[in-house]
């Protein structure tokens, strides 16, 4: 009991700083007077004149975060939707496709997902708009939604270098006009957060964020000089801006370990870090992991409706005007399309469990979030694929395996952001999930079952490849009743462990005792 109450006591240490730390900003920053704000050269004016015109951000940011996630998420329509004949052999297709669209589609994709997350990090600096910083945004997102395009020209036409040319412009004019709305909002103070407000360091963060704005602007600037040179290594420098923070945080480590440490400004942390555990708004990556698990939806309807609606001249020709018997010959399409969806809604409802327990998110955690919704993305692709070929031939079972990996890498970067989150529980988890026990033990089965059953599929498939369609189709449908009895499952394994491992069992009240006693041991502990 003593480790519990000192637990408790912590907690509510830590509470009631936050809470005093909170009232300690909101008194300082009402005490600033519209005089000062003048004498300090950021505006004149009354009070009311200063503030007027001004409104929330959060309108803004939510049609920011859908558009974003659909401009990420259609980019796959140009993949899915790419023919293969059924004399053509799929794995050398999909080599081509691998060489071109699909690595295209991957890593415009996290460019997309690197400048939505930061949009986050300016918005987090800005907390109310004006209507020039709302049209602004409109600005870049118009640039964003433009994107796309240059994604099919570079596609279409790999060895071409417009489609580069075209793609890094709209990242560089992006970067130039995240700069001036940095420049405006800097120009009138109490459009910025609170802590940035009663700081003493504005100036220090204004040049700060411009100088972190503007890095992946000048790495597509150096990307599109060599694509004149050597257009390859374009798409080596573009991939690089991806991983570009953990690089340049790494180089900062080796420095320091070689010059010493450098002082920072007592603040200096607080706003746009490379570190992996910088925060990022929770909020804002669940509504843009939302839109992007809805678009997926959506897209395998539009699928449906454009390809299995029969012509009426072949339903009165083929099918004597049955139209019955004309849709009957799209079952296999019906029966694929099910199966993805219920595999689109159950990572959603995955991804949805996880993030009940999650607090705070942090940058690493959104990179894997972003590494999961990019083959998520790539699920039309695989609804396309197993219901293209005919039964029973190589390219079907082909098909029907890479149907499988894109499942598995969905949801094993799932669970990669929970085994994130337990690392560093303090700051990430609820308190009531914190410790070890059995709902830890449930959401882990929740994050592995779709991970273990597409691993599974995919070697039951190597090993009865003639079986290959229905066993997947088993899985799709089996796999939503396994979720509606997993914690009866959960319990019955531990139960069955605890058998094997522990043949004599104590006496109840003594077992939920050491449960207890087990439930206030840290994770972290658990792992040393």
């Amino acid at each position: 009991m003593g480790v519990n109450d000192d637990v408790s006591d912590i907690i509510e240490h830590h509470d009631e700083e936050e809470m005093e730390k909170k009232c300690a900003r909101s008194q300082a920053a009402s005490s600033v007077t519209p005089s000062d704000s003048r004498g300090e050269g950021h505006g004149a004016g009354t009070h009311s004149g200063t503030h007027s015109g001004t409104q929330s951000s959060h309108r803004l940011l939510a049609y920011s975060d859908a558009l974003i996630s659909i401009i990420a998420t259609v980019m796959i329509l140009p993949v899915a939707h790419t023919k293969v004949e059924d004399n053509e052999e799929l794995r050398e297709s999909v080599r081509l496709l691998l060489t071109t669209k699909i690595g295209v589609y991957l890593m415009t994709f996290m460019i997309v997902t690197m400048a939505w997350a930061a949009h986050i990090k300016l918005f987090q600096v800005i907390v109310r708009i004006d209507d020039c910083l709302a049209l602004l945004n409109l600005a870049c997102m118009m640039l964003i939604t433009f994107l796309p395009y240059t994604f099919s020209l570079m596609a279409a036409f790999p060895e071409n270098i417009l489609g580069i040319l075209l793609f890094c412009a709209c990242v560089m004019v992006m970067g130039c006009i995240q700069c001036v709305i940095v420049l405006y909002a800097f120009s009138r103070p109490f459009l910025l957060n609170e802590q940035i407000q009663i700081s003493e360091n504005q100036t220090f963060y204004k040049h700060h964020i411009l100088k972190v704005i503007m890095r992946v602007p000048l790495m597509c600037f150096i990307a599109s000089i060599f694509s004149v040179i050597f257009f390859q290594l374009s798409y080596v420098l573009l991939a690089i801006v991806i991983f570009l923070p953990y690089i340049s945080q790494s180089l900062k480590w080796c420095r320091n370990k070689a010059m010493g440490q450098v002082e920072e400004t007592p603040d200096s942390m607080l706003f746009y870090t490379y570190l992996p555990n910088e925060p990022l708004s929770k909020e804002r990556v669940e509504a843009f992991s939302d839109g992007v698990y809805a678009i997926v939806a959506t897209l395998l309807i539009l699928d449906i409706c454009e390809d299995n609606v029969p012509d009426p001249s072949v339903v009165e020709k083929q099918f004597g005007g049955s139209l019955i018997a004309a849709l009957s010959a799209y079952g296999p399409e019906y029966l694929a399309y099910f199966g993805s969806f219920a595999t689109v809604g159950l990572l959603w409802f995955v991804h949805h469990s996880l993030f009940l327990h999650v607090t705070k998110t942090t940058r690493f955690m959104g990179l894997l979030n972003t590494f999961s919704l990019a083959f998520v993305g790539g699920l039309p692709l695989a609804y396309q694929l197993t219901h293209e070929f005919p039964p029973y031939s190589r390219n079907e079972l082909e098909a029907i395996q890479i149907s499988c990996v894109i499942i598995f890498f969905a949801g094993i970067f799932q669970l990669a952001i929970w085994v994130v989150a337990l690392y560093n529980e303090r700051e990430t988890l609820h308190p009531y999930v914190r410790y070890g026990g059995s709902e830890h033990v449930f959401m882990l089965a929740k994050l592995a079952l779709y991970p273990c059953v597409a691993l599974g599929t995919f070697f039951l498939t190597c090993i009865l490849s003639r079986f290959s369609a229905p066993i997947f189709h088993l899985m799709e449908i089996t796999v939503p009743f396994a979720f509606l009895v997993l914690r009866l499952l959960v319990r019955v394994g531990m139960a069955l462990l605890r058998l094997l491992f522990c043949p004599e069992r104590p006496d109840p009240r003594s077992i939920i005792e050491v449960e207890d006693d087990e439930a206030r041991v840290p994770f972290n502990a658990l792992v040393t």
